[in-house]
């Protein structure tokens, strides 16, 4: 009978109990214990390295999602592109001949507005809207808190990132 696959989780519990009944014993190490530390540490490399290897694949599978997304975005763009020069010559057809029906399908335009500003700084203060936006500088206030500074709402977190060299 083949043995139970365990998993990473599991594998550090069954280290951590084990570390415990060594403590426990005043760090006394015995035969039992130490064989089960050897088999749980061949487990973990072995695992450890079935991680990394599903990291890698993930990571690389993403690189290959982000470049068809962006392949995706040129293609759509094109048809953009061809949709808006159809509409153009289309209605520089209807400027020329007018309204035209072919089968059943109408061919014509429909009346807007829109405003286009040529210089921004004619137009009145009654029709400006004045919006502000505040960014934090997350750099400067690291920089001051590491030399002493302290400043209220702000702390500064130690994060553990995996390292796989």
């Amino acid at each position: 009978m083949k043995p139970k696959k365990k998993s990473l989780f599991a594998i550090n519990q069954e280290q951590l109990s084990i570390l415990y009944e060594i403590e426990q014993m005043e760090g006394e190490l015995t035969t039992e214990a130490e064989k089960r530390l050897t088999i749980t540490k061949n487990d973990l490399e072995h695992k450890s390295i079935a991680y990394r290897e599903v990291i890698l694949k993930r990571e690389a599978e993403n690189i290959l999602i982000d470049k068809e997304i962006k392949r995706l975005q040129a293609m759509k763009k094109r048809n953009q592109n061809i949709i808006n020069s159809l509409k153009d010559t289309l209605l520089t057809a209807i400027s020329i001949f007018g309204i035209f029906k072919v089968g059943l399908v109408n061919f014509g335009f429909r009346k807007s507005q829109s405003i286009e500003i040529d210089d921004r700084n004619l137009i009145p203060d009654e029709f400006k809207t004045t919006t502000t936006t505040e960014n934090i500088n997350k750099s400067d206030l690291k920089k001051a808190i590491k030399e002493g500074r302290e400043i209220n709402g702000v702390r500064l977190i130690n994060n553990k990132n995996l390292k796989i060299s």
